[in-house]
């Protein structure tokens, strides 16, 4: 069974720098993207980020010259550094893999950002 394990949120001052981590197992189908997405509370879920298998990459304009996304193809995993974190960047940070048959989603890490 095919698993998404998130890790690297937590509390963190406005300025600071988290990075986070999602690491997808038991995954036999092409993996052609990965993404982060968040999602505050009243808010609808975004596209955070995301990198294509050709390692292009797409930022939300909000995170834009603060957050950078890679990933390891070889683990499977990607990366979330994030840094001049604000307050507003509060919220429950998704990944999200797409393969070539479904796509996945992890469960959810908690980012919160005081001010």
């Amino acid at each position: 069974q095919v698993q998404l394990v998130e890790s690297g949120g937590g509390l963190v001052q406005a300025g600071g720098s988290l990075r986070l981590s999602c690491a997808a197992s038991k995954i036999s189908f092409r993996i052609n993207r990965m993404d982060w997405y968040r999602q505050a509370p009243g808010k609808q879920r975004e596209l955070v980020a995301l990198i294509s298998s050709g390692d292009s990459t797409v930022y939300a304009d909000s995170v834009k010259g603060r957050f950078t996304i890679s990933r390891d193809s070889a683990k499977n995993t990607v990366y979330l550094q994030m840094n001049s974190l604000k307050p507003e960047d509060t919220a429950v940070y998704y990944c999200r893999v797409i393969t070539n048959i479904r796509d996945y989603w992890g469960q959810g890490t908690q980012v919160s950002v005081s001010s």
